[in-house]
């Protein structure tokens, strides 16, 4: 009678070849697909943003007898008038004629694209907007005489738009 010997337990190199080229086909496909999905999420967040900040403004432009807020060209001013309470005539506090507001209650919401990612400043002009990546700080560009209001950057989106023609 023959005895059985025993068979080494555990993988051979040729096995581990082909786990490692498996692993490395799978992470080749989803990669791409996962950065794709990451960007489509930084495009739309970056239109839903400009959609709150827009409506606040034309919100705020409708209640105060056609004036824009921040038209002392303050940041200060425009984010206090916006996020706060205001009366007829944009003055700021927390009385009973300050009956407006807030059009943003959660703050300027933080730019997700660009090289000024995260800045939730605005600054406040009476020309353009215009693209000034050189602030870091400033995330959107707002005019105080249209009210219209763009984000402060040169990228493009997917599609080869750009975000601050949005």
């Amino acid at each position: 009678m023959m005895k059985a010997t025993k068979r080494a337990v555990g993988f051979n190199l040729v096995e581990l070849v082909i786990v490692v080229v498996i692993i490395g086909v799978v992470a080749a496909i989803a990669v791409p697909r996962i950065s794709r999905a990451a960007r489509g999420a930084a495009d739309s967040a970056v239109r839903a943003d400009l959609a709150a900040l827009r409506n606040a403004v034309d919100l705020y432009y409708a209640e105060h007898n056609g004036e824009f807020p921040g038209q002392d060209r303050s940041q200060e001013t425009l984010v206090q008038q916006l996020t706060g309470k205001t009366d007829v005539f944009g003055n700021t506090g927390a009385t009973q004629e300050h009956i407006y507001g807030p059009y943003l209650p959660g703050g300027v919401p933080a730019l997700s694209v660009g090289p000024n990612r995260g800045a939730t400043g605005v600054r406040v002009a009476e020309t353009g907007p215009t693209v000034d990546e050189t602030a870091v700080d400033i995330g959107w560009v707002y005019n105080c005489r249209t009210g219209d209001i763009i984000a402060n950057t040169d990228d493009v989106d997917e599609a080869g738009i750009g975000y601050d023609i949005y």
